[in-house]
């Protein structure tokens, strides 16, 4: 049986070949060679993850930043802010900061932060619980890298406010998605939230957010998840006096959380069943239609899309470095990463403007939403920590 490991190098090795054999563009050159170190020959060609996902800060810094230090919503004029991207933004900042130590990253990560809460009307509160929860989630782990307490207390104050959104006697419990929709509760309000709860615990010790972790895991799992496969569905909803479970929908980020969830929960208690769960859902996502194409994440569009593959390569990598994992699941799963990100190195990012696409088999057009920029600055950020630890070839 052919090894997970060739079979995936040969689905790279077909999906660069249209640029090898047909390529129009003067600027590329008819066999690949190193965009950041231009001049070098095929069979030099090294991977320079870490000096790429400097220069995709650069570009975020340079085209995404708008007043009050938040980040506005694309690169082509339009200054609308989006609060759960800028939410995102803070989590590539915390990325770069540990990867290279430089406090300008930790410096402007700090000021984003209140400028979310400036740009939000003066306060964190949101209507969509799963925006908090992405602010929450990146906040801990701003706090984590940092020590800032600032960030532990705006992590807080959001699950005081998110946690009053479970209901038991509606779907048998749950987050629903927003504060206005007590009919709709979704995978995305539901597995961050037990991330979050995870990450608080780890702070605290507090046995109480340890407790809700374990409560919305569940409901979860007997809710949202297919017990065979591992995959997410969306939501549950009511309709026309009906539960009705969107079993249609699924999407990279909420099979991401739930294997962040899974992960969280094993590392805490020791459970095996946690990691198996994580396992499992990680496995599927590789081979399934709905999330992957010849063995590369799915393009899922820009917009709120655009971002979703992003925190499934978070999540997955967190996996992949878990000691506990079975060595071939590791391996299996660092490949399935080393292939998408390779990909995407050579033919998702426009030079030297660094700007991604949303699919990670073609250069972007002129448009790049914040959202479709921050899923590839996640991902050569995860590969340069992957690539450093020797996960990958």
């Amino acid at each position: 049986m052919m090894r997970m490991k060739e079979f995936y190098k040969i689905l790279l090795l077909v999906a660069i070949m249209p640029v090898i054999s047909c390529s129009t563009d003067e600027t590329e050159p008819s066999q690949p060679e190193n965009p950041d170190t231009p001049g070098e020959t095929p069979s030099q060609f090294q991977y320079t993850y870490s000096q790429t996902a400097d220069s995709l800060q650069v570009s975020l810094k340079k085209n995404y930043s708008g007043s009050q230090t938040t980040y506005i919503q694309n690169n082509t004029g339009n200054t609308t802010f989006h609060y759960w991207p800028n939410a995102h933004v803070l989590h590539v900042l915390i990325d770069a900061y540990k990867r290279t130590g430089d406090n300008e990253y930790a410096d402007r990560a700090n000021s984003l932060l209140e400028g979310i809460k400036v740009m939000n009307g003066g306060t964190y509160n949101n209507v969509f619980n799963d925006d908090m929860l992405w602010l929450g989630n990146s906040s801990m782990r701003a706090y984590v890298a940092t020590g800032d307490e600032a960030y532990l207390n705006v992590a807080i104050e959001l699950w005081d406010i998110i946690k009053t959104s479970w209901s038991d006697d509606i779907f048998g419990g749950g987050i629903t998605w927003k504060q206005d929709t007590p009919y709709q509760k979704n995978a995305v309000s539901n597995g961050p939230a037990t991330v979050l709860t995870m990450r608080l615990y780890d702070a605290t010790g507090n046995e109480q957010y340890l407790e809700w972790a374990k409560k919305i895991y569940e409901w979860e799992k007997e809710t949202l998840v297919d017990p065979y496969s591992g995959l997410v569905w969306d939501n549950i909803s009511m309709q026309n006096g009906e539960e009705v479970i969107n079993r249609d929908w699924i999407f990279t980020y909420n099979i991401g959380t739930w294997i962040g969830s899974g992960l969280k929960l094993y590392q805490a208690t020791g459970d095996q069943e946690y990691l198996d769960d994580a396992i499992l859902s990680a496995r599927s996502m590789t081979t399934s239609f709905k999330l992957t194409t010849n063995g590369i994440m799915r393009d899922e569009g820009q917009g709120d899309g655009g971002l979703f593959k992003g925190i499934l390569v978070r999540y997955l990598t967190q996996l992949i470095m878990e000691p506990d994992v079975p060595a071939e699941d590791s391996e299996y799963l660092a490949d399935f990463m080393q292939t998408n990100a390779e990909t995407a190195y050579k033919k998702a990012i426009k030079r030297p403007e660094m700007f991604f696409n949303s699919g990670w088999t073609s250069r972007p057009g002129n448009n790049t939403d914040l959202t479709t920029q921050l899923s590839g600055m996640m991902l050569i950020e995860a590969a340069a920590l992957l690539d450093s630890e020797g996960y990958f070839d």
